[in-house]
C-alpha cells in the first residue's frame, strides 16, 4: 500500500549525521541529576561530518526534526549522555607545569664525547629541567620530567623518585624522567666515566656537587608543577620532520636505514584556550654540536623558539628511540671555512622541529581523555659472555697502543667486582606505560633505544595513538634490537665499553623487552 505524501511541504531538510556532541556547562565539578541534565542541555556544539556548527538545542528541535516522540526522546538522551561524558573528560584535567634553570655555574666536564680533553668554556644557551604534572578525574597525578641532559642514570633517578614519593606521594609508576641526550650538558654522577680518561679528581668533585644540586632542583621542579594545577584540556597530534638520519649507514652504506620521523605533540590549553604547555618528541640524537659550550643542541633551540612563539607557555621535549639516529648533515671539524655550519645547523634543526610542532598545534588535534592508568616494572635483561676476573686482569695488563680503551674498561670492571669476584650477568631494565583513557598510549623505555623498537611497538599498538619514549628513568647502555645486535658495531655492543657494562646483551634482549611491554599494556588497558 502506498503511503500518502506528507502534507507538510515546508519540512526542513534532514540534518547531516552527528559525529560527536559536547554539552557546555558552567560548573565542571557538579554532578547533575537526571532531571537537571535534561533541563540544562540548552546549548550544544555539534560536530558534523564535514564542518562544525552551533545550534540552539531545546525541546522544540524535536518538532523541527520531525522525529516521532519516542525516537526523539531516545536519540536525544543518547546524544546528551555522550556529550556529558565528553565534556567531563575534558573538564576533568588539572595540569601544572614548571621549569628550572640547571645551567652550571662553574666550568664542568661535558657529557657524551670521549674526545673532549678539558671542562666547559662557556654557555651558548641555558639548560633546563621541566615538569608537566597531569591530574586526571580520579585525582591521580602523573608527572613527566624532561631535561637538557645526556640522561638520568639509576644512581640519580632513584633518589629523585624516592624524594617525590616521600614528599608528594607520587608513586614510581607515575613519575617519568626523560632527557634530551644533548652532548653539551654536564656529566652527572658516574655516567660514562670510562669514556673520559682526561678527567681529573678535581673535576669529579665539580660533577659530584652539580649532581647533588641537580637532584634537589628536579624534586623542586616536580613539586612546583604539582602545586600549580589548574583546569586544562589536552590534545594529541603528530607532525613530521626529516633531519633524523640512521647514522649506521654513514660508514656502512649497505646497512638498512630505518628512521622514525613522526613528531608527536601533546598540547595543554587553559580554560580560555590559551596554550599553557606543549610536550613534543622526536627520535634523534642531540649531537649537532660538539664543542665546549653548554647548550641543549637542536632540541634546546626548538624549545626556546616555541616559548618565544607562545609567550607564557612552557615547551618540553621528550627524546624518542633515537639511539642510532643523528641530525645530519652536521659539522664538528676544525676547518674555519666550515665552522659556522655547526651552530647554524643546530638552530636550523631546532627551527624545523618548532615549526613542525606549530603546524600540529594549528591543525586538527585529538582530544585526550583520562584517566591515566600507569605501570612501571624492571625486567632482567641478560648480558652475553660476561668476562671472568682472570680475563679482565689479562686485558688490564695489555700495553699495546690499540687497546687503551679496552685496558681502561678492564681496570674499571675489576674495580666494580664484588667480593665473590664476579660481575652481574644481567641488568634490571626499567619500563613504564601510561594509557590515557582510550586516547593515547605512552610507552617509556630506559637506555639508549634504537629506532627498531619504536617502529615495532607502534605497529603493534597503533600508529596514530602510540608514543614511544626512550632515554628515561635509567640511561645506562644502548638497547639494541636483534637486528642491530647481529650487525654489531657501536650500538650493537661496542658502546658497552664507555658505559662501563660487563658485556653486550644476549640475543633475547628484544623479545624480553617486547614481552614485558605487552604485559604492562595489558595491565593498564581500560
Amino acid at each position: 500500500m502506498k503511503c500518502a505524501p506528507s502534507p507538510n511541504k515546508d519540512r526542513p531538510p534532514r540534518s547531516p549525521p552527528v559525529s560527536s556532541i559536547e554539552i557546555k556547562s558552567d560548573d565542571q565539578h557538579h554532578n547533575p541529576s537526571k532531571k537537571e541534565r535534561k533541563l540544562r542541555v540548552s546549548v550544544a556544539t555539534v560536530q558534523l561530518d564535514d564542518e562544525y556548527r552551533s545550534i540552539g538545542f531545546d525541546t522544540r528541535l524535536a518538532g523541527a526534526l520531525r522525529f516521532p516522540h519516542r525516537m526523539w526522546r531516545r536519540t536525544f538522551l543518547q546524544l546528551a549522555a555522550a556529550a556529558t561524558g565528553a565534556g567531563a573528560d575534558q573538564a576533568s584535567w588539572r595540569v601544572g607545569v614548571a621549569k628550572t634553570d640547571i645551567t652550571p655555574r662553574e666550568p664542568i666536564w661535558l657529557a657524551g664525547y670521549g674526545s673532549r680533553t678539558h671542562p666547559s668554556e662557556g654557555v651558548r644557551q641555558p639548560i633546563f629541567v621541566k615538569a608537566l604534572a597531569l591530574q586526571d578525574q580520579t585525582g591521580a597525578k602523573s608527572v613527566m620530567v624532561t631535561s637538557d641532559l645526556l640522561g638520568f642514570p639509576r644512581v640519580v633517578a632513584e633518589p629523585i623518585a624516592r624524594e617525590c614519593q616521600a614528599k608528594l606521594g607520587l608513586s614510581r609508576e607515575r613519575l617519568a624522567l626523560n632527557s634530551s641526550h644533548t652532548h653539551s650538558a654536564p656529566v652527572i654522577a658516574d655516567m660514562l666515566l670510562p669514556a673520559y680518561p682526561a678527567m681529573t679528581a678535581q673535576q669529579q668533585d665539580v660533577i659530584r656537587r652539580y649532581t647533588e644540586e641537580l637532584i634537589v632542583k628536579v624534586v623542586a621542579t616536580v613539586t612546583a608543577a604539582t602545586a600549580n594545577l589548574a583546569p586544562a584540556s589536552l590534545a594529541f597530534g603528530q607532525g613530521e620532520a626529516g633531519f633524523g638520519v640512521n647514522r649506521r649507514r654513514v660508514t656502512l652504506r649497505q646497512l638498512p636505514g630505518p628512521v622514525d620521523q613522526d613528531l608527536p605533540v601533546l598540547s595543554v590549553r587553559d580554560a580560555g584556550g590559551r596554550l599553557r604547555a606543549v610536550l613534543f618528541g622526536y627520535a634523534c640524537h642531540n649531537t649537532t654540536l660538539g664543542d665546549y659550550q653548554v647548550n641543549g643542541d637542536w632540541a634546546g633551540f626548538a624549545q626556546s623558539q616555541l616559548e618565544q612563539m607562545y609567550p607564557g607557555a612552557v615547551a618540553l621535549y621528550a627524546q624518542g628511540c633515537g639511539a642510532d639516529i643523528n641530525p645530519l648533515p652536521r659539522y664538528q671539524g676544525s676547518d674555519p671555512r666550515l665552522g659556522s655550519y655547526s651552530v647554524e645547523l643546530a638552530r636550523d634543526y631546532g627551527k624545523i622541529a618548532a615549526v613542525a610542532v606549530d603546524l600540529v598545534l594549528h591543525g586538527k588535534m585529538k582530544s585526550v581523555e583520562g584517566p591515566v592508568r600507569a605501570a612501571y616494572s624492571l625486567v632482567d635483561v641478560p648480558f652475553h659472555d660476561v668476562p671472568t676476573r682472570a680475563e679482565l686482569e689479562k686485558q688490564a695488563r695489555d700495553d699495546s697502543a690499540g687497546s687503551v680503551p679496552q685496558r681502561r674498561w678492564a681496570q674499571y670492571m675489576l674495580g666494580k667486582m664484588g667480593p665473590e669476584g664476579k660481575l652481574p650477568d644481567r641488568y634490571p631494565y626499567p619500563l613504564q606505560v601510561w594509557q590515557f583513557g582510550r586516547s593515547l598510549k605512552l610507552i617509556v623505555m630506559g637506555g639508549e633505544v634504537v629506532v627498531d623498537y619504536s617502529l615495532r611497538l607502534k605497529s603493534a599498538y597503533g600508529w596514530y595513538d602510540t608514543w614511544v619514549v626512550g632515554y628515561s628513568n635509567d640511561v645506562f647502555a644502548y638497547i639494541p634490537s636483534l637486528r642491530v645486535l647481529r650487525e654489531g658495531g657501536y650500538e650493537g655492543g661496542g658502546a658497552m665499553i664507555p658505559y662501563g657494562q660487563p658485556a653486550p646483551f644476549g640475543a633475547a634482549v628484544e623479545e624480553i623487552i617486547i614481552e614485558k611491554i605487552a604485559g604492562l599494556m595489558r595491565q593498564t588497558a581500560g
